[in-house]
């Protein structure tokens, strides 16, 4: 009887390394070879061992891009933890009518196909006829007729956060949403006739108790922030396509389709891949040692 569980879960996992082993068991060894146009057209690859490694170590390009996607990953995914987070506690806060206008625009948001945003969020921020310039030209000393948001790569990932952040928050705000209802009123109500403000309340009370699910959802942001890649495209072909906009997603795109270069590429996948597991052992180890306790 208590093997049962195990046998529950066995077929689970085994289409699970099957499913994921097999994609990243071969980017590992297309990583260690020199797999170019050739080797698509049969022609075998030549194993070179930890060279398209070596190679990427002294590459400044590569550990710029790195650079930029783990900031730039880390200020999307914290700035949409505090928007949506503003959000649930709004949604908790204000009557019935009023939240669910606010639900169905989020869901409208989040269920937008990433193209179709992406044309959109592009009109508004056209050089030439974007509502975003003609707003802000309104204001007295400000000048941003014909502004070239794609221009430089300050505005660039400026505008890239703007929308990643609008597409991501109505995970977070739901998610956050879901566990503010488990809040106990019992346990409010009792701090708050001990004389806690509403602020205390906040810090004291409803953080600690969400706390596994604001981990879980902030880890999962990073994931997805790190390996942004529609909305980065899009942005490049609407303005510059220059190595200083590139991402990592981006970035292993230009290796492998553009360059031919598929065991640079893989090789940058397997370091994505070590990166992800280096901003989850954090949540992890947090996992550990709440069973250890």
């Amino acid at each position: 009887m208590k093997r049962i569980p195990q046998a529950l879960l066995l077929p689970a996992l085994l289409i699970l390394l099957v499913g994921l082993g097999y994609p990243v068991g071969w980017q590992l060894v297309t990583s260690l070879q020199e797999y170019g146009l050739a080797q698509q057209f049969g022609r075998p690859a030549p194993f070179v061992g930890f060279a398209n490694y070596l190679e990427l170590a002294s590459d400044p390009t590569l550990w710029a891009v790195v650079i930029r996607s783990i900031v730039f990953c880390v200020v999307t995914a914290t700035l949409t933890l505090v928007v949506g987070m503003a959000l649930a506690l709004l949604m908790m806060a204000v009557g019935r009518i009023p939240r669910l206008i606010l639900q169905i625009a989020l869901l409208l948001a989040w269920a937008m196909p990433v193209v179709a945003a992406m044309t959109v969020w592009i009109w508004l921020f056209d050089r030439r006829r974007g509502v975003i310039n003609y707003l802000l030209d309104l204001i007295p000393g400000v000048d941003m007729n014909r502004f070239n948001w794609l221009e430089q790569p300050s505005t660039f990932f400026i505008v890239a956060s703007i929308i990643v952040i609008w597409m991501s928050v109505p995970f977070v705000a739901f998610s956050a949403y879901a566990g503010l209802t488990q809040v106990s009123e019992e346990v409010l109500e009792a701090a708050q006739l001990d004389g806690a403000s509403g602020w205390q309340r906040l810090k004291n009370v409803i953080l600690p108790m969400i706390r596994p699910v604001i981990m879980i959802v902030f880890l999962l942001q990073l994931i997805w922030d790190l390996r942004v890649f529609t909305q980065i495209t899009m942005l490049q072909d609407a303005g510059s396509k220059s190595g200083a906009f590139d991402l990592l997603g981006t970035y292993i795109y230009k290796l492998g389709t553009r360059a031919q270069d598929f065991g640079m590429a893989s090789a940058v996948s397997i370091l994505v891949l070590a990166i992800t597991i280096a901003l989850s052992w954090f949540y992890v180890r947090s996992l550990m040692k709440e069973e250890e306790a």
